[in-house]
């Protein structure tokens, strides 16, 4: 079998042409024509070439951070918070602004190069009752600013020496929900949850016995709030001195410290009703609503004296400068919890029942019903989702038994398990909205 031949423009080989492999890539007008050797040279050049442009074109953090700044002024940032969180306006303010000043702080720091003149970190400490948007509220704006975000249950932490986690615990969650990322690590949120549950047990007073999950929990957490070098082993490595350590530095990390802090509204009345003889609350007995009006009025007059008498220790409420209030959700906010949020559990059952062809339906009523249920368990939110499980449990293992359109419809007694919720036979509803 003959063997044709080829001369290469570009290398000047000839090369033999022994298969459809080695046919190469030919013009017949001018004779132009690379071997297939050649293409793979030129098309790895190219490549390492465009990795190479990229990396040049990365942007800075600095220019990250502006672009960030520029997409989320604090007005931005609670417009978003507006579209998940009901109520709460003056925590969702307070919120967006002090992550919008931890964030130019951070800018003027890589512009300034340091410089003489720091501008201090401002940690928040969030307090309000169980179920009242905390941890949703965190969680929405860490979303937004697309930074990694990690919450620590704070009662679960003991002083160094103690069977217990170690404070350190708190920024190992955030570097692996940064994906283990150093530069996001410095650069996130740290939420230190149940942070009321670390309060000396004596309060204000010294205490002569060994404290190991409170007080010695704030002394360690200090320098961590301060900015400082952290260092912490990888997961599931035991901590001894010869183990590789990874080390984190917190002076950009934000603290934010929340907390039921049960009890603190009659700290606050004790020294309001002292410092004004004139505000004051009646001497009946105050029913639900009254006592979460009370709390709503006192909660927004804490002070850090309050705190200290809590059992707060001075120099952590020192680290905290920024104070978020959140107020109990009634009723009425309750509902609209149900209902309004782009996240809603509401909207979340109905989209999960159209994919079955299922139009969901909620009477006002049976709503209602759900929130009352919510406020006597004294959850507030967190519980809601949970009663509408609890109601809609048989009918979404029932309802893929067929394909056939239908619609649900739960009632005040659904809720409270009196009647099963009803379902009626429908047209196609869901083609015809999208015609």
């Amino acid at each position: 079998m003959a063997f044709d031949t080829f001369h290469c423009s570009m290398c000047g080989r000839r090369v033999k042409i022994q298969s459809r492999a080695d046919m190469p890539v030919l013009d017949p007008n001018t004779g132009f024509g690379i071997c297939r050797n050649c293409i793979k040279n030129l098309y790895h050049f190219v490549e390492e070439d465009e990795s190479h442009k990229s990396r040049s074109k990365k942007k800075t953090f600095s220019d990250a951070l502006g672009e960030l700044l520029a997409k989320n002024k604090p007005h931005l940032i609670k417009e978003y918070l507006d579209e998940f969180i009901i109520m709460q306006e003056h925590a969702k303010k307070i919120l967006s602004v002090a992550a919008y000043n931890h964030y130019k702080r951070m800018k003027y720091e890589l512009d300034n190069h340091g410089g003489e003149e720091e501008i201090e970190k401002s940690n928040v400490i969030i307090m309000g009752p169980t179920g009242c948007g905390k941890t949703a509220m965190l969680s929405h704006l860490s979303r937004l600013l697309d930074i990694p975000f990690a919450v620590t249950d704070a009662s679960s932490l003991t002083e160094a020496g103690f069977v217990g986690a170690d404070v350190e615990v708190a920024v190992r969650n955030l570097y692996y929900a940064a994906g283990k990322d150093l530069e996001k690590t410095e650069h996130g949120i740290i939420y230190l949850d149940e942070f009321d549950k670390i309060a000396r047990k004596s309060g204000a007073n010294n205490s002569i016995t060994a404290d190991p999950g409170h007080e010695g929990v704030q002394q360690g957490l200090l320098k961590m709030l301060e900015g400082s070098v952290v260092e912490f082993t990888e997961r599931g490595q035991r901590k001894h001195p010869e183990a590789p350590t990874i080390k984190v530095n917190t002076k950009n990390i934000l603290f934010i410290c929340g907390g039921a802090f049960v009890g603190i509204e009659k700290i606050i009345e004790k020294r309001v009703k002292k410092d004004d003889a004139n505000i004051g609350f009646g001497s009946e007995i105050p029913s639900k609503e009254d006592t979460d009006k009370k709390f709503n009025e006192l909660i927004h007059q804490v002070r850090p004296e309050d705190l200290m008498k809590y059992g707060i220790i001075p120099e952590i409420i020192g680290r905290l400068p920024v104070i978020c209030t959140l107020e109990t959700l009634d009723e009425d906010a309750l509902l609209k919890i149900l209902t309004e949020p782009k996240n809603a559990p509401v909207k979340q059952y109905e989209k999960l029942l159209a994919m079955d062809n299922v139009k969901l339906e909620f009477e006002e009523a049976a709503l209602r019903r759900v929130a009352k249920m919510a406020i006597e368990r004294k959850t507030g939110a967190r519980s809601l989702k949970g009663i509408i499980e609890d109601v809609m449990l048989d009918i979404m293992f029932d309802i893929p038994k067929s394909d056939e359109p239908r619609r649900v419809v739960i009632t005040e007694a659904c809720i409270n398990g009196e009647e099963s919720p009803k379902i009626f036979p429908r047209e196609n509803i869901f083609s015809k909205e999208s015609a």
